[in-house]
């Protein structure tokens, strides 16, 4: 491998007299002045460690009881550095060189080479269990490596003791993301076989382990891969950063240092908003998909990068979900005691009542997890959890039904986390919000080349990474028909088999899927199988919606002590009036960012006012306030579309003082409408009616009452516009 040496960086000047009688042989290389000094240094260092040129060398390496210490203690750094140590010496193979790998001491751990260089390299103690730092071996590449911290090329008589100058080492130690040495990596040959690649390759081997090693250190954490050109993300010249869910930066390899012109200390300091100015759910949302492209960011500086964002989708759905992951992995709002259930039951679940609205839990207190977290006093949880636990561990699986924003997917984590699956991965998959078109590439998997588009080497499907532990369907009733054949195939015989393959894959997952939608109405309309329904529905339970849940103001307290752990927040008795009396068309969810927003506005106070809630919120609390004192009876008339036994009736009454009303206008007061008379009430000589021919009297009287206006007789019901179309017209159809 002999060959003038011709450095890549620009500006290089010859070594000052190419004479030099103290250097001769390495002095004919064209080397910068940077290079110079530094070999300088070194030898000024050696000759301070009182070392001689011309002494003999310490030829005895460790024992091998010592050196099987030292390799067990770098047993991790061997592992990310032998394959790629054997690639490195596949470049340099019968060219008289030798690959090494030593410690952050410079002791040397492992060695393959040529085998007649091998032997010579032995007589100067050039093998495993030797130490060749500066003060053991005077100027050589590993030892000055780890003294400059940097790439080091030592050749011929540029070595401080003579015995070495028939060697030509080019040494670059090996950081861990965080900027520590963790070794170095040595390709050392016959200065005669000198040629100028050496370098750039060992650079780009010590690269590799460190992306290696990162990539090990933050496999549960959000990595970003990023680059000026876009062309180079996925290359050794990339950038990655190692990102945890709250937006902090805790890690980066070399190349991520370089191109952003930070240290280690100084990227740190940043989050990923204050650097690339996007958060981690942005981020999330756009990368889940197998097919999204590199995402254009700035720095504030103006220097523009191409991003890729790279996770365990498991560990990092809860990140896409927004509002409502936040809101269950802080503040369990799915269940929370009532303050006075709480109370009496004396409960011992955290986010326990201290018996105000802004009480917390107790100091020192360890909170409930799991499906335990949930169940805190509302007695439609108690027997909803109830039901759950009687089936877990059993392999059935299981459909959450309920409106959205009442917490289904929140349900299906508390699940797994209380399965004897809890430490296997959680894998969530929102039906609606993936492309028809990438929904069977995202659940199943594909090869590469299976589609205009695809991964190179393909993608793991959904199903797949579930493999031992729980696949969450959310949304089921939004999966496109001509997929759900596939997805009963796959549940009934557990192997998957990926787009573009002929291989199936086994698979072992507990099943739990969630929908808002009426899947017996869509099996009558052909939009869902009815041999898959039966198939996910093993146990079918129904999350209430906030308005029927007896445990408001406990679930507030939880969200507030979550929200300001610092303050012990409570709402004003005029708030908790107005929370008592609203519907809560958004459920948990709308509750959540209410209380958010109010907690920020109440920067500074202990008291919830009116003041801190949103304008549009007062306004739609009034609206229905005033609905309900313009009707002849309380919205509690939806009991006649309930079933029987339904908790609707069990919501908070509201006094008829309890939400201070605005006076209404006679321009815009409305007429009260006619209810439905009550069953109880119905006169002796009224023929019986079914309960489905109440319910749409009861609905069909609600819509007169508001002159055919759906969105008011919605709210008045407390029911969706869309439900009141579908019975509507159920009614028109089959009547």
């Amino acid at each position: 491998m002999a060959g003038p040496y011709t450095p890549a960086s620009a500006g290089l000047r010859m070594r000052p007299g190419a004479n030099d009688p103290r250097r001769p042989i390495a002095s004919a290389l064209p080397l910068d002045n940077e290079h110079v000094h530094k070999i300088d240094q070194s030898h000024q260092r050696c000759a301070a460690f009182g070392l001689s040129r011309i002494e003999r060398l310490d030829y005895s390496p460790l024992g091998r009881s010592d050196l099987g210490v030292v390799r067990e203690r770098n047993q991790r750094l061997y592992a990310h550095a032998a394959p790629v140590m054997e690639m490195l010496y596949e470049q340099i193979v019968n060219s008289e060189s030798m690959v090494l790998l030593c410690d952050a001491t410079g002791t040397i751990l492992h060695s393959i080479g040529d085998q007649d260089f091998l032997n010579r390299a032995s007589k100067v103690a050039l093998q495993p269990g030797v130490n060749w730092s500066e003060q053991a071996k005077g100027t050589n590449a590993v030892g000055t490596a780890l003294i400059e911290e940097s790439p080091t090329l030592v050749h011929a008589d540029e070595h401080y003791m003579h015995a070495n100058h028939f060697l030509t080492c080019s040494a670059a130690p090996i950081l861990d993301p965080r900027g520590n040495i963790l070794g170095v990596l040595d390709v050392s040959g016959d200065q005669r076989s000198y040629h100028q690649h050496t370098m750039g390759l060992v650079k780009m081997s010590a690269r590799m382990i460190e992306n290696h090693w990162l990539t090990d250190d933050y496999r549960n954490v959000m990595r970003l891969h990023f680059h000026s050109r876009v062309e180079f993300i996925g290359t050794l010249m990339e950038g990655i950063l190692a990102v945890s869910q709250d937006g902090k930066l805790v890690g980066a390899n070399r190349g991520a240092l370089e191109q952003l012109g930070l240290s280690g200390a100084a990227l740190r300091m940043h989050t990923i908003s204050s650097l690339f100015g996007t958060t981690v759910a942005a981020l999330v949302d756009r990368f889940r998909s197998p097919l999204a492209t590199p995402l254009p960011v700035e720095l504030s500086s103006g220097r523009q990068f191409h991003v890729y964002a790279r996770f365990n989708w498991p560990v990092w759905h809860a990140a896409s979900s927004g509002f409502a992951a936040e809101a269950a992995a802080s503040a369990a709002p799915m269940g929370a005691a009532e303050a006075g259930a709480s109370d009496a039951t004396g409960s011992s679940s955290a986010g326990g009542n201290g018996g105000g609205v802004g009480g917390g839990t107790a100091a020192g207190a360890a909170p409930a997890t799991g499906l335990a977290s949930l169940s805190l006093g509302d007695t439609q949880f108690a027997a909803l959890i109830d039901k759950i636990r009687r089936v877990l561990n059993r392999d059935i699986p299981i459909l959450i039904l309920g409106e959205t924003g009442t917490g289904k997917e929140l349900l299906a984590r508390a699940i797994h986390q209380d399965s004897e699956r809890a430490r296997q991965p959680f894998v969530a998959v929102n039906c609606a919000s993936i492309p028809e078109t990438l929904i069977e590439a995202e659940l199943f998997g594909y090869e590469e080349g299976a589609f205009t588009g695809a991964r190179r080497k393909g993608a793991v499907g959904k199903i797949v990474q579930a493999n031992g532990g729980t696949l969450f369907l959310d949304e089921i009733g939004d999966m496109p028909i001509s997929l759900q054949a596939h997805l009963l195939r796959v549940l009934q015989e557990r192997q998957v088999t990926p787009l573009g393959s002929a291989k199936s894959v086994s698979v072992d997952v507990t099943l739990v899927c969630a929908t808002h939608r009426n899947l017996r109405e869509m099996i009558e309309q052909k939009a869902f199988r009815e041999d898959l329904y039966y198939r996910l529905n093993g146990l079918a339970v129904r999350l209430p919606p906030l308005r029927e849940r007896s445990d408001l103001m406990a679930l507030v307290e939880r969200i507030l002590d979550r929200e300001s752990p610092e303050r012990r927040l409570r709402l004003s008795p005029e708030v908790v009036r107005l929370f008592q009396g609203y519907h809560w068309p958004g459920n948990v969810r709308q509750l959540f960012n209410v209380l958010r927003t109010a907690c920020v506005m109440a920067s500074g106070e202990t008291l919830i006012t009116r003041d801190h809630l949103s304008d549009d919120f007062i306004d739609d609390a009034r609206r229905v306030a005033q609905q309900r004192a313009a009707s002849a009876e309380p919205v509690a008339a939806p009991v006649f579309a309930a079933p029987p036994g339904s908790a609707q009736t069990a919501a908070v009454p509201v006094p008829p003082v309890a939400v201070p009303v605005e006076p209404v206008p006679p321009a815009v007061s409305m007429p009260a409408p006619q209810m439905p008379t009550p069953v109880a009430a119905r006169l002796p000589d009224e023929p019986a009616m079914s309960l489905e021919d109440i319910e749409l009297r009861t609905i069909q009287q609600a819509v007169d009452a508001a002159g055919g206006n759906i969105s008011v007789a919605a709210k008045r019901l407390g029911i969706s516009r869309n439900t009141i179309y579908r019975k509507l017209r159920w009614r028109s159809d089959g009547r």
